[in-house]
């Protein structure tokens, strides 16, 4: 019973200590996208990052995780047909939607299907 206390205690103290919201990183994966944004996949998520508003909702429920936006990167170099594909709730994947429609990218030349991952995290 001892042991179950303190190792809820610690879990506890866990969670509470993530009270503040630190930059998303980049994931080590490079994005397909990411190669027709100028700068490349760090500027991308640099300007994710620094545009993105954490939902009030998700921030007072603790919801951090990974919206995954798709859309068409038309061979201009904009992107259309944006929806979320997975949606962590709390209105992250609305808020992911909104930022990633702001993304200007390079004309590829040709019409391309992409996702975009955005990170939450408190």
């Amino acid at each position: 019973m001892k042991h179950f206390l303190f190792i809820l205690a610690i879990g506890i103290a866990a969670v509470f200590s993530y009270s503040e919201i630190t930059a998303q990183t980049a994931p080590t994966k490079v994005i397909p996208a990411a190669q027709y944004y100028e700068g490349g996949q760090t500027a991308m998520y640099e300007f994710i990052n620094s545009h993105m508003l954490y939902p009030p909702t998700a921030k007072r429920n603790r919801i951090q995780g990974e919206c995954i936006v798709a859309g068409v990167l038309e061979a201009d170099g904009t992107l259309t047909n944006v929806s979320v594909v997975k949606n962590i709730g709390g209105g992250c994947g609305e808020e992911a939607a909104r930022v990633v429609k702001l993304l200007k990218f390079k004309a590829p030349g040709f019409k391309s299907q992409t996702s975009i991952p955005v990170y939450f995290k408190l």
